[in-house]
């Protein structure tokens, strides 16, 4: 399988989110949130677009706290965290002033049982002015209306989307090793519309094809092996 990032509708809609926030005028909040269905590659596409735009990549995790979050913020930045909370943000805020980046924070429904943390987000951003992007799961705009301080400041939402067979088409062309007709990708669209599982599928067909020096793959080859 080749090593390239592709370049889906839903990795457009991300980077046009990015666009849009770093372009708004002063006076408008830029706060950003991605969400979505789980497999759909929302993680792959922030760490490869926090290196594009030389971003910071934070990954939540449960229990995580204001400190916690700040702590891994401060790290990124190249500060040794302090040990109180509030000299903490204070390092962050000079640091993000002195050299200004996007903040990326994926995982955030871990974040929202103790809502404190987004809170220490959106205080940064007032600070600093810095670009801040949410990604969650599905439900993860629902739970972040609920507090409508925040939400208010949201000024750009994106949606990641199951494929549709363009998506699928394109995914399988420019990763597979091995032609695959359109007649068999839609074969792979009716059993994968999310970004894991069509990696596997493609793997699965390039090892079967590898084994039976096949140079392509049409419909009746891709049911049996998908089928086996």
């Amino acid at each position: 399988m080749k090593k390239i990032f592709v370049r889906t509708k839903n990795v457009k809609g991300f980077i046009s989110l990015i666009y849009n926030l770093k372009n708004k005028p002063e006076n408008i909040s830029k706060i950003g949130l991605v969400f979505g269905e789980a497999g759909l590659g929302k993680t792959k596409t922030a760490l490869y677009l926090a290196i594009q735009h030389d971003a910071i990549y934070i990954r939540a995790t449960n229990s995580m706290t204001p400190k916690w979050l700040l702590e891994e913020l401060a790290g990124e930045l190249d500060e040794i965290p302090r040990f109180y909370t509030a000299d903490i943000f204070r390092q962050c805020v000079n640091a993000l002033k002195s050299k200004p980046q996007i903040i990326i924070v994926d995982e955030i429904d871990y974040l929202l049982a103790d809502f404190r943390a987004i809170e220490s987000l959106r205080d940064l951003h007032d600070e600093t002015g810095v670009p801040i992007i949410l990604v969650g799961m599905k439900l993860a705009k629902h739970k972040l209306k609920k507090h409508t301080h925040l939400f208010d400041r949201v000024s750009e939402v994106y949606r990641f989307d199951e494929f549709d067979f363009r998506d699928v088409k394109q995914i399988v062309t420019e990763l597979s090793e091995v032609e695959i007709q359109d007649s068999a990708i839609r074969v792979i669209h009716q059993k994968a519309t999310r970004f894991r599982q069509i990696v596997q599928i493609i793997d699965k067909l390039e090892k079967a094809a590898s084994a039976n020096a096949l140079t392509s793959i049409d419909k009746t080859t891709a049911e049996e092996i998908l089928n086996a």
